[in-house]
């Protein structure tokens, strides 16, 4: 079982600069494909989510979530990508992943508290 997750982003077209983290995995990391979420600036509801990796100037990777240590929560839930973060477009969208979408928006990582804002790939 991987007992470690190291995070680390360079400033890039898709998301500002993360200093290393390391969280304590509780699980083996899976693919995710969907999250529900209630962001502020962003309607509520479900987002399709991708890993981003520098590659090519940005290209899409599998998005991984693992639920981590935390000790204001006990267990979140971590969402994690490419050495460029993650991108996440809403549900509905048949646009493609591409880094100047105004519909699409890209973070380091996320972390949601509630299990069930989870949506994986079967």
């Amino acid at each position: 079982m991987v007992t470690q997750i190291y995070l680390e982003t360079e400033e890039n077209d898709n998301c500002e600069y993360l200093p290393m983290l390391v969280y304590e995995a509780r699980a083996e990391p899976v693919s995710i494909g969907s999250v529900r979420l209630f962001e502020p600036g962003h309607p509520h509801g479900v987002y399709q989510v991708t890993g981003w990796r520098s590659d090519g100037g940005g290209t899409p990777c599998p998005a991984m979530y693992v639920p981590v240590s935390d000790s204001g929560q006990d267990e979140v839930h971590l969402v994690y990508g490419g050495d460029w973060g993650i991108r996440l477009r809403p549900l509905e969208s048949v646009e493609g992943w591409d880094i100047a979408s105004t519909e699409q928006w890209g973070e380091p990582y996320i972390m949601l508290t509630d299990r069930a804002d989870l949506l994986l790939d079967q």
